[in-house]
């Protein structure tokens, strides 16, 4: 029995971890490719957007492996969670999926297409905003707790004030990740162009970020006494602090031309939110109405599909890895996308 009690209560927290890891994963490696698309439209040619496609084809397929990953952990281990949550964000989970879609095709159909490029052009780049945004909207909804079953929700619940905001900020925060990608993979007018940008993008960041901090706490009095009650309060001061740091350093490095430097620092910064949002929530998987552990699936389920997961996630890190590494290095007018 005391084995069974220790199950019950280790692996859900285990596969939270797990769920969480494989979203951070794909927020940073699909978000600068998101990021990319959303900067389309901007850049000064066509040309420059053929090495953007560039520097991402190797990758982009293989980026939204994290994505199958945590929709598959969530339906699996925290069933109950999966089965309330999802009704609620039908409708923008369907509109970010059509936007994956729409924009996989654009990005091989415009490869291959003259006259009708223009065309591709707006799919690609509406196609990652879309996806981008829609995001942001079931993010912040489910941080206002869209996902709860309450007698007066209709199908547009998550739509709200809130989740817009967060929306219109995490396509600020993936067009950050791409413009420094670009930095790192690109030269000449294009990286000149990509480091401007990049300093604006950080300005519009560092803004949403400090709405939904202020926003958040205050329409929610449970979060706000996590942030604000002693003792919790000297042990989550390093992250606002820590977030200071990575913005002045980004921007130090941006004004002083390093390549590296600006696409690590604006990871961190994303990642730095993610945990700052991680926080406020747990240890809920439907905030203010079910934990984890209320969510879990049976501890034999949790089990027998930790094994799989043990087996996979090494796989998909070590080609992942691999891939990076091939592909490595600069990408140069010669190497545009066909």
């Amino acid at each position: 029995m005391e084995m069974s009690l220790d199950s019950a209560y280790l692996l859900p927290l285990i596969w939270a971890l797990v769920i969480a890891f494989g979203v951070a994963m794909y927020v940073v490696l699909d978000g600068f490719d998101l990021g990319i698309g959303i900067l389309f439209p901007f850049v000064p040619s066509d040309r420059d957007r053929d090495r953007m496609m560039a520097s991402v084809a190797p990758v982009w397929d293989g980026n939204e492996t994290w994505l199958v990953l945590g929709g598959a952990s969530l339906f699996g281990a925290f069933p109950k969670a999966y089965a309330q949550l999802l009704p609620a964000f039908y409708l923008p989970l369907a509109l970010f999926l059509f936007a994956l879609i729409f924009r996989g095709v654009s990005f091989e159909f415009r490869a291959r297409s003259e006259r009708s490029r223009p065309l591709w052009n707006v799919a690609f780049a509406g196609g990652s905003t879309i996806a981008a945004f829609a995001q942001g909207v079931i993010l912040g909804a489910f941080v206002e707790g869209a996902g709860a079953s309450t007698e007066a929700a209709t199908p547009f619940s998550w739509l709200s004030p809130f989740s817009v905001m967060v929306g219109l900020g995490l396509v600020c925060g993936y067009a950050l990740l791409g413009a420094t990608w670009l930095i790192l993979k690109t030269e000449g007018p294009l990286q000149a162009w990509c480091d401007t940008t990049a300093k604006w993008l950080l300005f519009g960041v560092l803004g949403f970020v400090g709405i939904v901090s202020l926003w958040t706490p205050f329409a929610e009095p449970e979060i706000a006494a996590r942030w604000f009650s002693w003792p919790e309060i000297a042990y989550l001061s390093p992250v606002p602090i820590l977030t200071g740091v990575l913005a002045l350093t980004l921007w130090r490095a941006l004004a002083t031309g390093r390549e590296k430097a600006p696409f690590l620092c604006a990871v961190a910064l994303i990642l730095l939110a993610y945990l700052g949002l991680g926080v406020s929530l747990w240890p809920y998987a439907v905030p203010r109405e079910m934990t984890i552990w209320q969510a879990a699936a049976g501890p034999k389920t949790q089990g027998f599909l930790l094994v799989g997961v043990a087996v996979m996630i090494p796989l998909i890190l070590a080609y992942t890895a691999y891939t990076y590494r091939v592909f490595r290095g600069k990408v140069r007018a010669e190497d545009a996308y066909h």
